[in-house]
């Protein structure tokens, strides 16, 4: 078992941990993202991936109508193997962890992570705000995507966990933990000063990366619950989350200790 269903796992029993039979009242699949909004309006989403499903419209066979279920029935498919479920547990336990965090930074990943004028910068995911004041900030970035016709200059994904070890900080776009690629490179970076998962995806769950290099964890909370199922009913994306979130940047002990270890 690799390190990122290690973490599917860890986030599914450390959630199990805690009383969370709370049920689902509202579930948006759209084309870009999930969103679970539970009884108590917390709300919380990932990015879909609709890769690897069992087939089209039939992907939540015999698990339809996803609300009225409780929390836990949803939190359970971050054990499947299709890419689409395991979205959607994800968003279920976004929306039952993200939540105000306590020791952490508001606002823009770029003011939390420490960075020098003569580092090397991975970025796992292309993050086009994040590239202009990165470039302005350090002495490279790499920028690795799976669809290199995003942007110029992007390198294959594929690529990415062999150039990590020559990187003194990596951006890693939470959507790797829906893929299943995380292990790889979260391996590749273990000499990294800094490690930051990052996007709406992202669980602000620090305990579910002990033992990686992970130092932050950059995700968001819901604000307003409806204005997100609508955004992404209407098949909108971070953009347009953003009058809806806070966002956050969530130091993780664990990977701190282990770069100052290294």
């Amino acid at each position: 078992m690799g390190i990122s269903m290690g973490i599917r796992h860890r986030i599914r029993d450390l959630i199990g941990r805690t009383d969370y039979g709370v049920r689902v009242r509202d579930v948006r699949i759209g084309l870009g993202y999930i969103a679970v909004m539970l009884e108590d309006r917390r709300t919380g989403v990932a990015y879909t991936l609709n890769r690897g499903g069992h087939g089209g419209c039939e992907v939540f066979r015999g698990a339809r109508p996803l609300a009225g279920k409780t929390a836990s029935e949803l939190v359970e498919f971050l054990e499947s193997d299709a890419t689409l479920e395991i979205a959607l547990g994800l968003a279920t336990a976004n929306a039952l962890v993200n939540s105000r965090p306590t020791h952490a930074l508001p606002g823009d990943v770029l003011d939390a992570v420490q960075l020098e004028p003569s580092d090397t910068v991975a970025m796992i995911g292309y993050f086009g705000p994040l590239v202009a004041p990165l470039r302005s900030r350090v002495a490279r970035l790499d920028i690795f995507e799976e669809d290199v016709g995003r942007a110029s200059n992007l390198l294959g994904s594929g690529e990415a966990a062999e150039r990590l070890p020559k990187a003194h900080a990596a951006l890693i776009s939470s959507t790797t933990i829906v893929n299943d690629t995380l292990d790889d490179l979260l391996d590749a970076a273990g000499k990294c000063r800094e490690v930051v998962l990052l996007g709406s995806t992202t669980p602000l769950l620090p305990a579910a990366f002990e033992g990686t290099p992970v130092t932050y964890l950059s995700g968001m909370t819901v604000d307003d619950p409806e204005g997100i199922l609508q955004v992404v009913s209407e098949g909108g994306g971070t953009r347009q989350f953003k009058p809806f979130v806070t966002k956050w940047n969530v130091a993780t002990r664990y990977g701190k200790q282990s770069a100052g270890a290294a």
